[in-house]
């Protein structure tokens, strides 16, 4: 009876020991089992889900650098136009002319190169002529003052009529005409050293009161008798006003 209890006993922990080891590598196995899925996740590539983009992130940010790139091209070709821009201002501009026609003090000096001259009797007043200068030039020219004249030998040129002096210069439009009024002598005999000739040499002024050029010589036609009443007006605008003195 002893032996075959202690047979039973034997045979009981034999199996227990069995199970136990049965169960050891059971668990092991699935470690291993459990192992080698986990490798196996992570090993394999991830795929994306649906609706995601399938460029990782390194080719995201090298989208993001060409937009970047694209974009400073643009600003490249607004640079090249703010250049275009730039050397259109730096163009000249056109320039002013030199010489103005509006305003008296800009234009040339009336002298023997751009005008004409001429001298001619008058019945009214007596003793009076009537010397002309016209313009001969492309630009309206300024008579300043009042013509110097030299009749014949004479050694100083006649004096102005103070009273005649207009209000302006006067100016000489191409082809037009301004007037000096000269009193060749007295009408009732009271002027003194008085001669006949027929030269005549006339001079211009200039804004200064000089003069403007050498004399010119403008030729009388006849004889004309001068004495020391001799006198000479302002340039004037109008005939009747260069006669009225």
């Amino acid at each position: 009876m002893r032996n075959l209890h202690f047979r039973r006993a034997a045979r009981t922990s034999v199996l227990g020991g069995a199970a136990l080891v049965a169960a050891l590598a059971l668990t092991a196995c699935q470690g291993g089992d459990t192992a080698a899925a986990d490798n196996a996740a992570g090993s394999a590539p991830q795929k994306p889900a649906a609706g995601t983009s399938a460029a990782p992130a390194s080719d995201s940010t090298k989208t993001d650098g060409s937009g970047t790139s694209a974009s400073g091209a643009a600003s490249g070709s607004g640079s090249d136009t703010a250049k275009e821009s730039g050397s259109a201002t730096r163009a000249p501009a056109a320039k002013q002319p030199q010489d103005s026609d509006t305003g008296s003090g800009s234009l040339p000096t009336c002298t023997g190169a751009n005008t004409k001259l001429t001298i001619t009797s008058v019945q009214r007043p007596v003793n009076h002529m009537l010397l002309t200068v016209t313009n001969t030039g492309s630009k309206a020219c300024n008579a300043f003052y009042y013509p110097f004249l030299k009749f014949g030998e004479a050694q100083s040129v006649p004096p102005v009529v103070e009273d005649s002096k207009p209000q302006a210069v006067v100016t000489i439009s191409p082809g037009e005409s301004a007037y000096a009024g000269v009193t060749t002598s007295s009408a009732d005999g009271s002027g003194t050293g008085g001669y006949s000739t027929q030269d005549l040499s006339v001079g211009f002024q200039d804004r200064n009161s000089g003069s403007a050029s050498g004399m010119v010589d403008v030729p009388l036609g006849k004889d004309v008798y001068v004495d020391s009443t001799l006198t000479v007006t302002y340039w004037q605008s109008e005939m009747d006003n260069a006669l009225m003195y």
